[in-house]
């Protein structure tokens, strides 16, 4: 999601960090160490001088890649503060949202946990956020560190968080893949799309896609109705976030906005644009079978179709550097997303820790909610290389992490220095009933069985008389 005030010239100077894979076959150097906070940036956050009664805390994330950094941040804070305990609780996705909710309905919801944008505005007006103003004006934070703007959390004078990461997407492709269909860095770094014929980067879909006989998309003989490989895995979108790590940047590529910007009261599916380029998305898993369809992808996820050699390409968001580069048997590549009509574009996105309204101990919740956001954490979640921390000091940790093992990570970091070309997913209220409403019909969009021209604008109606 595109965050305001975000440092582009910092930014800038990272691509100068990154030692370039493309083109070597080396193998990637031996996983380090995390890095690990000096000494002096270590004791920036004084012990507590007086003696405190026990305090135990729960903090929940969704992301199992970033538990083991987490879970080192969480010991720092404990060395740091030994009266206070934080146990660390870990689910995925859709059951860490369904356990948030269900928590603040039985009393029982984590006292920190990590909050996305997209779904902060609802618990918000929930009630569920804890204002945590009143004890920054008390204990301050030096808010001039974060390359995000920490005012995305902030709504009537009153900050709900703190910036701790941020992130961008970018088209991960099996390297081994792309040599074998004859595909040249070239074609890779210059690709271009659009709604219509999908441009190259559809030409270089389809001649990644094999069919059971070794002919590929571009083939007259290739047998759509046995893929072997597919050029590309896609994929519904998470209907919440407008398809993050789907559709969004192709849409945005054309000069589409789904919303026009934080707290909107309107959305805009019934734009052309959005039809054009979701009807384009579907076609190509639903007709012409280089990207997989709803069947293929049953019961698994697009990466790890990926990961398991089913398909060439997908797209994903920056948090997946650890898995989709590391965790592969072959060598992974990034490459920023393909130009489209108005350019490349990409939703940047930032996360933060919330801390439960109806937690027990507020201060002590404040405090971990604090050291989360420092440089102290920032520069040891740097060190795993999981994420891009939202402290120059973390980027430059997690920039020399991925240095080390011999991966080039630039097309997000150029991405995000490019700030006019990234936006921000929908960030408004109503969130959960206007996923309830998106994601049938966009279901029905990529399995063929309706024309997103005549779906999306009486779905637009529909969300947008939420807010009347």
């Amino acid at each position: 999601m595109k965050v305001n005030g975000f440092k582009i010239a910092s930014l800038v100077l990272l691509g100068g960090l990154i030692l370039s894979a493309c083109g070597g076959t080396a193998t990637p150097a031996a996983t380090a160490a995390p890095v690990q906070p000096t000494a002096a940036v270590a004791n920036t956050v004084p012990a507590n001088p007086t003696v405190a009664a026990p305090v135990a805390l729960r903090y929940a994330l969704w992301d199992s890649n970033q538990q083991p950094a987490y879970q080192a941040c969480l010991d720092a804070f404990t060395k740091q503060n030994p009266t206070i305990t934080v146990t660390l609780e870990q689910a995925g996705w859709g059951e860490y949202w369904d356990g948030i909710t269900t928590g603040f309905v039985s009393g029982s919801a984590p006292d920190v946990f990590t909050d996305h944008l997209s779904k902060y505005p609802e618990f918000l007006n929930k009630g569920q956020l804890l204002d945590i103003q009143q004890y920054m004006d008390k204990d301050p934070v030096d808010l001039s560190i974060y390359l995000v703007d920490p005012s995305l959390w902030v709504k009537d004078g009153k900050r709900y968080g703190l910036p701790k990461d941020w992130d961008t997407v970018a088209v991960f492709y099996n390297d081994a893949m792309m040599t074998a269909a004859g595909v040249t860095a070239d074609e890779i770094n210059k690709w271009t799309w659009n709604p219509t014929d999908g441009g190259t980067f559809q030409t270089i879909m389809a001649k990644l896609t094999l069919d059971k006989n070794g002919k590929n998309g571009l083939d007259p003989a290739f047998d759509k109705n046995n893929v072997v490989t597919y050029g590309f895995a896609g994929g519904v979108g998470d209907p919440g976030t407008g398809g993050q790590t789907e559709w969004s940047a192709f849409a945005a590529s054309t000069g589409f906005k789904l919303t026009d910007g934080p707290w909107a009261t309107a959305f805009h599916y019934d734009d052309a644009r959005v039809a054009q380029t979701l009807q384009w998305w579907a076609d190509m898993a639903s007709v012409n079978k280089f990207a997989a369809d709803s069947n293929v992808l049953s019961g698994t996820d697009t990466g790890a179709l990926f990961m398991a050699g089913k398909a060439a390409m997908t797209l994903n968001g920056s948090w997946r550097i650890g898995d989709l580069l590391k965790g592969t048997t072959f060598k992974t590549k990034v490459a920023k997303l393909p130009a489209g009509p108005k350019g490349v574009f990409s939703p940047i996105n930032g996360l933060s820790d919330a801390i439960w309204s109806g937690t027990k101990h507020p201060a002590e919740a404040y405090k971990l909610v604090k050291f989360l956001a420092s440089p102290d954490c920032a520069n040891i979640v740097g060190g795993f290389g999981v994420v891009f921390p939202a402290i120059q000091t973390g980027v430059d940790a997690a920039l020399a992490k991925h240095q080390a093992a011999g991966f080039d990570v630039t097309a997000f970091t150029d991405e995000a220095a490019n700030k006019a070309n990234t936006y921000l997913l929908p960030m408004t209220d109503h969130g959960s009933d206007i996923a309830s409403l998106v994601a049938p019909v966009l279901q029905d969009i990529f399995d063929g069985k309706v024309k997103a021209a005549d779906a999306l604008p009486p779905l637009n109606q529909k969300i947008n008389d939420l807010f009347k």
